[in-house]
């Protein structure tokens, strides 16, 4: 039996692409079959569930009783993968919240597989939450994420510093989302769909659409190039973990 899964996309600095790599994870799974639910803590309007309706409940992550819809389902949910996007600023008090309910004891006990997708931005200061956030992700898989969507160059990182805090935190490894073209980016958030419904030419209610073959061969490439990132990372068989002795979650 497979056991619950669950991703946690988010930073403490804003404006560095969460919601579009949680976009491309929930787009993934999906082609995989992989049964996905996501959460979008962007209270009370929510980004995530503009694109992703069907499969995005919007919660205030801050309050208990959202807690308990998240987390107290792990164990029950049809979909056994669960993607958190995280709102801007709120990465460590959520890291810390999972701490105190016992949820990373439950992952450190096997019970859980817990992932966290660090995205990044160019400066120092984003990795400076490296440091932050070491202290309580644990046992978890981490991903630093390099989000070039936004034209990011990261121009300020010495490899030197890079490597002294990429080293903070054990067995971390890298993923690079490569930047999308400007016009194709535009026009799928316009058009308010999943990538790949974008890619397919349908609208949001699944039928066809009038969208630029060339745009859409944009995003068919780079969603192609990120795809390539998670498999890279064998993201499946992560999150398809299973455990010898299944045990009640946060028992």
């Amino acid at each position: 039996m497979a056991k619950p899964a669950v991703i946690l996309v988010g930073a403490d600095k804003g404006g560095v692409g969460k919601t579009t790599v949680a976009r491309t994870l929930l787009d993934y799974f999906t082609a995989h079959n992989i049964p996905t639910r996501a959460f979008d803590t962007e209270s009370p309007k929510g980004t995530l569930k503009r694109f992703h309706p069907d499969l995005t409940e919007v919660v205030d992550v801050t309050t208990v009783p959202d807690q308990m819809k998240i987390f107290d389902t792990l164990g029950s949910a049809e979909a056994k993968v669960t993607i958190i996007d995280i709102r801007a600023g709120l990465l460590s008090s959520t890291l810390q919240a999972l701490r105190d309910i016992g949820f990373l004891d439950s992952a450190k006990k096997g019970q859980i597989t817990f992932s966290v997708f660090h995205i990044l931005g160019p400066s120092i200061a984003s990795l400076d939450e490296i440091a932050e956030t070491a202290q309580f992700v644990g046992d978890a898989n981490y991903f630093l994420v390099k989000n070039f969507i936004n034209n990011s160059t990261f121009f300020e990182w010495d490899p030197a510093t890079y490597d002294s805090y990429f080293n903070k935190i054990k067995g971390a490894s890298e993923i690079i989302i490569p930047q999308l073209n400007t016009m194709a980016c535009e026009q799928v958030e316009v058009a308010s769909v999943p990538f790949v419904t974008f890619v397919a030419n349908k609208n949001a209610k699944g039928d066809a659409a009038n969208y630029s073959f060339v745009l859409r061969g944009y995003v068919r490439h780079w969603l192609g190039n990120v795809w390539g990132e998670y498999d890279r990372v064998k993201l499946p068989e992560l999150v398809a973990a299973k455990e010898d002795n299944v045990r009640q979650v946060a028992s």
